[in-house]
């Protein structure tokens, strides 16, 4: 980690409906996460980590309140601005892998490469990245596969690798587990703090507390405001790998 600020939040406030029908999603969060940090988000059901979500991950925008992305204000840009924000900079793992059907596991992972209109990159020069990001995630051996041949936690790491195509500064995983038996599960767990050890900055959605301690930070919602911030260190991480 480093002293590089990719996410701050300043007030952000998330109103929805008008009138007597209003209702508060945010309420007021101010947060920071530095580069290279992996931080969770926890909260029960209505405590806003849905909605804090989608506004980090440019889906959407806040109703007050100042959201800077990678040191650039983004809080009142337009959607088509955001989408363009979203793929130069943000990486996104699903719960339910989101992958193209009747499409190879290479094909999937270049996907985002197309939607980039200032694309740096040739087909032969994406398809040997993607290959690359393939073998990152330890599928190799499994480009030509399409999503159906593949098992849950095998796709999900066609989603990772998809996230990690366009060099993005921030992945955000949305219950990235959530599908996955516990083996599997730990498994994909076990990726993304690989990758986080090599200093890729994740934002991780969870209503798992399990799933969270893998993290260096949680950060729990209630009632659209932040209710308390848990700090796990790297504790873990080094008896897991002694254990090995």
């Amino acid at each position: 980690m480093n002293d590089k600020t990719i996410i701050q939040t300043i007030d952000l406030a998330k109103v929805y409906g008008m009138g007597d029908a209003t209702v508060t999603a945010l309420d007021g969060v101010s947060l920071e996460i530095k580069a290279g940090e992996f931080v969770a988000i926890m909260g029960p059901s209505g405590s806003g980590k849905s909605t804090l979500m989608h506004i980090l991950g440019c889906l959407s925008r806040p109703t007050a309140g100042q959201y800077i992305l990678d040191g650039q204000d983004i809080s009142d840009m337009s959607k088509k601005e955001l989408a363009l924000v979203r793929n130069r900079k943000l990486g996104f793992i699903f719960q339910a892998y989101n992958l193209l059907p009747r499409t190879t596991a290479l094909r999937n992972v270049m996907m985002p490469m197309l939607y980039d209109r200032e694309r740096k990159l040739n087909d032969e020069e994406g398809e040997e990245k993607a290959l690359k990001m393939l073998e990152l995630v330890g599928l190799g051996d499994r480009v030509h596969h399409q999503p159906q041949e593949l098992s849950g936690g095998q796709q999900q790491r066609v989603a990772i690798a998809r996230a990690l195509i366009n060099d993005p500064v921030l992945i955000i995983a949305d219950e990235p587990t959530g599908n996955l038996d516990s083996h599997s599960g730990r498994e994909i767990l076990n990726l993304l703090r690989s990758l986080h050890q090599q200093g890729v900055t994740i934002v991780m959605v969870t209503h798992d507390s399990m799933t969270a301690e893998y993290t260096q930070r949680v950060i729990h919602l209630a009632d659209g405001k932040i209710d308390k911030i848990k700090h796990n260190g790297h504790k873990a991480f080094t008896q897991e790998v002694s254990k090995r």
